[in-house]
């Protein structure tokens, strides 16, 4: 893989993000390097991704307007730093770190919408993201459970969460959302019924 190297992106974390931020994306990237291992992905892959996922999280609301609308993303995502911030990330990885690898940056782009056709990269960061083991809410402990057996069943679970959550509180929900639940709801159907 070309561009930033995994060390150099530690010491940019360690210079940059908040100690909260640090120990949840340290803890994102040893997450995802099991559930590589687990999965068949390539764990430094799945390292470059978590290390990046949520690199420009923190930033200014009024820096994420500017981006959002430098980069042409469209306008749900202003003020919206839950949803933009991987996007954000994606494109900076690509431009400023010389990052190339597709599957990398599309993981880090979707890793908190997550899409229809995700690859197992994709699909490892969201759940990561969501079951690493300092993030604490209900149903959480089957979550990490699931991910371990099932990555498609896994994913399925955690989008149906995050959008009953989303539509709970009246908030922006993102349509790749809903299709990426919609997609793996097909894909399992569809493996079931080859493995009859």
């Amino acid at each position: 893989m070309q561009g930033t190297d995994n060390t150099t992106i530690k010491k940019m974390i360690d210079e940059q993000l908040s100690e909260k931020r640090r120990i949840h994306t340290y803890a994102v990237a040893e997450e995802a390097k099991a559930l590589a291992n687990r999965y068949g992905a390539d764990p430094e892959k799945a390292e470059t991704a978590a290390l990046f996922h949520d690199f420009f999280r923190g930033i200014s609301e009024q820096e994420l307007n500017d981006y959002v609308l430098q980069l042409g993303f469209k306008t749900e995502l202003l003020n919206n730093n839950n949803l933009a911030h991987g996007k954000i990330a994606a494109y900076m990885m690509k431009e400023k770190y010389h990052i190339t690898d597709e599957d990398v940056i599309n993981a880090v782009s979707y890793h908190t919408t997550g899409r229809p056709h995700m690859s197992n990269l994709e699909k490892i960061i969201f759940l990561a993201d969501a079951i690493e083991p300092n993030r604490k809410y209900p149903g959480v402990e089957e979550l990490r459970k699931l991910a371990y057996q099932d990555l498609d069943r896994a994913c399925m679970l955690s989008l149906e969460r995050s959008i009953d959550y989303v539509r709970s509180r009246g908030c922006y929900l993102d349509e790749d959302t809903v299709l990426a639940k919609d997609y793996l709801i097909e894909e399992i159907k569809r493996k079931e019924y080859e493995n009859e």
